[in-house]
């Protein structure tokens, strides 16, 4: 099951015990803070977690695989994470 904002504020509220309304402001803010330097095309590092990106993907060639109709994707950016070597850690060590 996907991890949702809902359940991050129910979180927050749980370790912090804060009023569940300033959790929401809190996670709101962030997500916020988070969005606005993604769209002014700022790099977001996060320490221990990993850094977003966004990278510029040019204009290219495309298929339609349901009718295999040739198209030309236009140019776009696209937001893409990297883990931190930490978090890529902690995962391995834990995976099944």
């Amino acid at each position: 099951m996907a991890l949702t904002k809902e359940r991050i504020i129910n979180q927050v509220y749980e370790k912090t015990q804060m009023p569940k309304s300033r959790c929401r402001e809190v996670v709101e803010s962030v997500f916020e803070i988070i969005k606005s330097t993604l769209e002014s095309g700022e790099d977001l590092l996060i320490s221990g977690f990993g850094k977003f990106m966004v990278k510029h993907k040019r204009q290219r060639r495309g298929r339609n695989p349901q009718t295999n109709e040739d198209l030309q994707l236009r140019a776009r950016k696209v937001v893409v994470f990297k883990t931190s070597g930490v978090l890529r850690a902690n995962i391995n060590n834990n995976a099944g």
